[in-house]
């Protein structure tokens, strides 16, 4: 079985992971699809997670969305 290719940032937080893997998203590109609103709401990101998931967007070029 292929494993999905994640460029999430090793560093994020296991919580922060988990709440990720456990919404579907598995790499920045379907991340930078959900507003930081969508985002926050996850049980395991805070506000580290999102400063790291933010530096890790910026750097690939990508952000997340501006809708609600």
């Amino acid at each position: 079985m292929e494993k999905k290719e994640s460029d999430l940032p090793a560093k994020l937080a296991s919580p922060a992971q988990r709440a990720l893997a456990n919404a579907g998203i598995h790499n920045l590109k379907q991340l930078s699809k959900l507003s930081e609103v969508e985002i926050k709401e996850y049980h395991g990101i805070g506000p580290n997670a999102l400063i790291t998931l933010r530096a890790a967007l910026k750097a690939k070029n990508l952000s997340f969305t501006k809708k609600n």
